[in-house]
């Protein structure tokens, strides 16, 4: 389950960096500009570009450094 990983990551990264989820049923129209075929999937953004984007579960360490790497 990645919630955990997810929340773990908000929670380091706070006032650092911005973590959120979609909720992909709910918004299908932005799930599919950005391909999202299959959950979970991660993206990240910087300077409001993106960056880099994965599916399948990650933990937390491996979330920090792409978000490392973005900045």
């Amino acid at each position: 389950m990645a919630a955990p990983h997810v929340a773990q990551t908000a929670r380091d990264l706070a006032g650092r960096a911005v973590v959120l989820k979609v909720d992909t049923e709910r918004y299908p129209s932005l799930a599919a500009q950005y391909h999202v075929s299959s959950i979970p999937n991660f993206a990240v953004f910087a300077r409001g570009q993106l960056q880099f984007q994965q599916a399948g579960l990650v933990d937390a360490n491996t979330m920090q450094s792409w978000l490392a790497r973005a900045a």
